[in-house]
């Protein structure tokens, strides 16, 4: 009895090390305590269908890993604000499969919203209250109370540099302090997932900037996983390290924005031609265009014609040459280095045409009474 107890307990010992060891192999970070990312989001197949018949989302897959930054480009109508209204647990899906930080969508949605912040298109803060006021009632509904509550608002009133202004009446904010207000209501609680539906649209350059640094900031320093949609090119760029573009509902490509880029495989040439609007004299300058040594590829583009070619820079004289001597005229060439742009501009056949909102007070807010008016 005695030796086979010593056996059992050697081979029980064996099979120790061999998981171990097998599981170093799998994972050779384990052992150095380094964490790996885990999916914080899983989509699988999500569509989404209005009661109108729009197919506004067709079937799109991704994963989001915990601390990412993560992004949507695509224009308008592309499927973006859907998607995420969905992940959001504000839009009930037509099917798909969807959880979020290991919940279901279908079946926890209550625990999905504790864990969330949210940022709308539309700034939604009640300009009837003060700053503080706006970010104190946000805590409220999130069951926050007391110091607690106060020290939260007073770190977030300085991360949006909104400190000097808290007490005057939102109504009196810039449109970049009502977003930065806007931001800071979605973080009241220390949510573990950030989405940001195109929350810079309508902003000036500035302001545009002072909010990408909160979202780096947020990122880096706190952790927290970031969600946005966006439809400019340089805010996705700087933003996302892992980029989803997509167009009427679909994914249309996907990966880092030094990937993307990558894949254009050459520098772009942008013309366009006097008379360039009849098709014949388009055709000919495709034409032309195709026959000059080292372009790839020509396409039509909103700006008239758009050439791809590895050595942009040492084949202009040969383009202005090759017109010359088919006796158009050019208006105008534009030389660029590989950018998103050009990806969607492949895929498509278009370019991304950022759009303002309409700056009108969103329907959503709160509270609509009035007081006297004070500063």
């Amino acid at each position: 009895m005695a030796r086979l107890f010593k056996r059992i307990r050697f081979d029980v010992c064996i099979e120790c090390v061999l998981n171990i060891a097998f599981d170093t192999l799998i994972n050779p970070l384990s052992l150095a305590g380094v964490s790996i990312l885990s999916d914080i989001i899983t989509v699988d197949d999500l569509v989404e269908v209005y009661a109108d018949g729009t197919k506004a989302v067709q079937g799109i897959s991704f994963r989001v890993g915990e601390g990412e930054f993560f992004g949507f480009l695509g224009p308008n109508g592309a499927g973006k604000s859907t998607t995420i209204k969905v992940l959001t647990t504000l839009l009930r899906k037509t099917s798909g499969r969807v959880t979020v930080a290991g919940y279901d969508l279908d079946k926890d949605p209550q625990e999905i919203r504790k864990l969330i912040g949210a940022e709308s298109q539309e700034t939604v803060v009640d300009g009837d209250l003060t700053g503080r006021e706006n970010l104190k009632l946000q805590g409220n509904l999130q069951q926050m109370r007391g110091a607690a509550l106060e020290e939260r608002v007073n770190e977030l009133l300085k991360l949006v540099e909104l400190e000097d202004v808290a007490d005057k009446r939102a109504a009196f904010y810039s449109g970049g302090m009502k977003k930065r207000l806007d931001l800071a209501s979605a973080l009241v609680h220390k949510p573990k997932l950030l989405f940001l539906d195109e929350p810079t649209t309508g902003l000036d350059p500035q302001s545009r900037a002072r909010i990408w640094e909160y979202l780096e900031g947020l990122n880096r320093d706190e952790g927290i996983t970031v969600f946005l949609t966006t439809q400019y090119m340089e805010e996705a760029d700087r933003l996302c390290r892992q980029l989803y573009i997509i167009d009427q509902g679909k994914v249309i490509a996907n990966g880092s924005p030094e990937e993307l880029k990558r894949q254009v495989g050459a520098d772009t040439i942008t013309l366009s031609v006097v008379g360039g609007e009849k098709d014949g004299v388009k055709a000919e300058a495709k034409q032309t265009l195709s026959g000059i040594r080292g372009v790839t590829k020509v396409m039509d583009s909103d700006g008239g014609i758009t050439a791809y070619a590895t050595n942009a820079s040492q084949i202009v004289a040969d383009i202005v040459r090759a017109f010359d001597e088919k006796n158009m005229q050019l208006s105008s060439i534009n030389l660029a280095r590989p950018s998103l742009g050009d990806i969607f501009l492949q895929h498509t056949g278009k370019r991304i045409r950022p759009e303002e909102l309409n700056t009108k007070p969103a329907s959503g807010m709160r509270f609509a009474r009035r007081r006297p008016a004070r500063e």
